[in-house]
């Protein structure tokens, strides 16, 4: 009853039968149906691997930020990688948010435990000499799917999980555009799941360069030959018996036709960052690049790309003193020779 009445009081009902344990399975029950797969499977593992473990048996009201500290502290100590202790402590400053949006915690004990999110390591991206040397490897000594797959990847600029979602209904050859309608998730690398893309700004239409073309209409050329009444149906790369390939799979080929080559050591979303950064480096417009990767919102592609434009900056600032340069003589008188000696005495 004491319990009752301080929550009608404050607002807050802290229900002390509430283990920390219970709380996260519940919160990530809840969570299953509006997260995305892989999305889930992390936040999974967190819960139940880090987080149940070392806070699970508190009662939720009792858990402070002091306990969270001390936990942090212990991990780095032990070594543990400063990504794996931010996305833990992150996971249950999330979940205990929920719990104060709804009314079962007075203030979040994670709210400042959270250590800084590290750096993201700066992408590796091939030149364009070492991605044109890339694809004539592999249609020199492989001419197989990877081959086309690798060559529509860095032609388009499109994510792992789209190009092995591609369904041939969804490529439309005569127009030259292919329309971006499924990603493919493969959760801990074992449970192959189709889905939306996580974005509006992904479903879209992208343009087929004639490269692109080739590879299509190599691979539509295969799929025909083998299928009895030569038809293009299902996915546009896949396995001899139709079922998707494994990303695992993808990504052990490319690095080994990558070591081959002695080529930087990259992954697959990597050759996106090529496509983009090849695009930057031809001077096309940051506008154009963001709307051809399909970025949310131009922003993005500043963000991810801005160290790029270090050229693009260059000429921005030329071309503004070149102009008020030319203002400026349109609007100076033209001096005479006696003029201009009297100015300079």
């Amino acid at each position: 009853m004491k319990a009752v009445l301080n929550g009608e009081l404050r607002g807050v009902y802290e229900d002390r039968r509430t283990t920390v344990a219970s709380f996260l399975r519940e919160w990530l029950a809840a969570k299953k149906e509006v997260l995305a797969p892989n999305t889930y499977a992390g936040y999974e593992d967190c819960v139940e691997r880090d987080l149940v473990p070392a806070f699970g048996h508190y009662r939720l009201p009792d858990l402070c930020p002091k306990q969270i500290d001390d936990w942090v502290s212990a991990q780095q100590k032990n070594g543990r990688g400063r990504v794996t202790i931010y996305r833990v402590v992150s996971t249950l400053r999330n979940a205990l948010n929920h719990a104060v949006r709804s009314w079962r915690l007075r203030y979040n004990p994670a709210k400042h435990s959270v250590p800084p999110k590290p750096r993201a390591a700066e992408r590796t991206c091939w030149t364009p000499d070492e991605a044109a040397a890339f694809l004539r490897h592999n249609a020199e000594h492989y001419a197989d799917r990877l081959t086309d797959l690798f060559e529509v990847m860095l032609g388009t600029g499109m994510r792992r999980g789209e190009v092995l979602a591609l369904h041939w209904s969804d490529v439309h050859l005569m127009d030259r555009k292919l329309y971006v309608r499924w990603t493919l998730a493969a959760v801990n690398n074992n449970d192959i799941l189709f889905r939306e893309p996580k974005t509006e700004a992904s479903r879209a239409w992208i343009s087929l360069s004639p490269r692109v073309m080739t590879a299509l209409h190599r691979q539509a050329a295969l799929q025909m030959a083998t299928h009895p009444e030569g038809r293009l149906e299902g996915l546009v790369f896949a396995r001899p018996d139709g079922l998707p390939l494994r990303p695992q799979w993808v990504l052990d080929q490319l690095r080994k036709r990558t070591a081959e080559l002695d080529l930087p050591r990259i992954g697959l979303h990597d050759l996106r960052h090529t496509a983009a950064s090849i695009m930057i480096a031809e001077d096309i417009p940051v506008a154009v690049v963001s709307k051809t990767m399909r970025h949310s919102t131009i922003a993005t592609t500043i963000n991810l790309y801005g160290h790029l434009l270090k050229d693009s900056a260059d000429q921005a600032v030329l071309a503004l003193a070149q102009a008020l340069d030319r203002a400026a003589a349109r609007q100076s008188p033209v001096l005479g020779p006696g003029e201009v000696l009297r100015r300079a005495a």
